[in-house]
């Protein structure tokens, strides 16, 4: 079975662009939801494989969303990939401390993103 990927971005265009870099890297979207509050709830109901979050949303930001998965035992797991067009070096360290496993930069090449995913997911094709 390939791997599920919930993403959350409040940007429709960027949702569909990390939906495509998803199916390139041989996964399925789980969920594609445009904030972080119905992103956390997802992950609740359904456990993902992978989430995809931008750190910039309305309600329940990334970085929020991302500490919230890592303090509960259900979803503590769940390798996290933050997006995100702040490029400073203290943006990349607040995203990791937050407990992303990784950090990519908006603009971001779709094939750059599918290749994260299938590192995060297990699959190193």
């Amino acid at each position: 079975m390939s791997p599920r990927v919930l993403i959350a971005d409040d940007e429709s265009d960027i949702r569909a662009l990390v939906e495509i870099a998803v199916r390139r890297a041989g996964a399925q979207v789980l969920d594609s939801l445009p904030d972080g509050t119905a992103a956390l709830a997802a992950a609740g109901r359904d456990l993902p494989d992978l989430v995809v979050l931008d750190v910039g949303m309305p309600g329940l930001d990334g970085l929020q969303v991302c500490t919230a998965l890592r303090a509960d035992t259900r979803t503590a797991d769940v390798p996290v990939l933050l997006l995100s067009a702040g490029a400073s070096p203290a943006d990349v360290e607040r995203g990791l401390a937050a407990g992303a496993d990784t950090y990519l930069l908006k603009p971001f090449r779709v094939s750059e993103l599918a290749d994260r995913i299938r590192e995060l997911t297990g699959d190193p094709r």
